[in-house]
């Protein structure tokens, strides 16, 4: 059986910044004439999108915001008050309270938060970082 001669480079991880170029430079071809699905060529594309989003997040991580500032954000995008956050996770002092850090999010008002206006349950629920106090110790958020 004769075999397929093919001039494609084989697809390999990608380990330093010349490789992560190289997968670039090679996807972006893709960008303007989109290959059709269930081909080599769409295959090529998605195992390139694959290798080049592993060595990204990889290189570059993106960390979830912090509770309280996902928090705001949602209240600010979607013109929530501290009232409507009172109503939602049971009185206006809680959502005092977690604004203020004073109070962490329990996982039922994660869940709420989630469910009702989709703050993503990654950035609700993290553990605390820690950090030095001003007596040298180490200290909870």
């Amino acid at each position: 059986m004769a075999r397929l001669k093919t001039t494609a480079k084989l697809i390999q991880p990608l380990r330093n910044e010349s490789d992560y170029e190289s997968a670039v430079d090679e996807i972006e071809i893709y960008f303007d004439n989109e290959p059709k699905p269930g081909t080599a060529a769409a295959d090529r594309f998605d195992l390139l999108a694959l290798v080049i989003n592993d060595y990204e997040m990889r290189r570059w991580p993106i960390e979830p915001p912090d509770p309280v500032d996902a928090i705001r954000y949602r209240m600010e995008t979607r013109g929530y008050t501290q009232a409507d956050l009172g109503r939602l996770l049971g009185s206006r002092q809680r959502a005092s309270d977690i604004l203020r850090r004073r109070r962490r999010l329990t996982m039922q008002m994660a869940w709420k938060l989630y469910r009702e206006w989709g703050i993503p349950a990654e950035a609700l629920i993290r553990p605390r970082r820690r950090r030095r106090s001003h007596a040298g110790r180490i200290a909870a958020e």
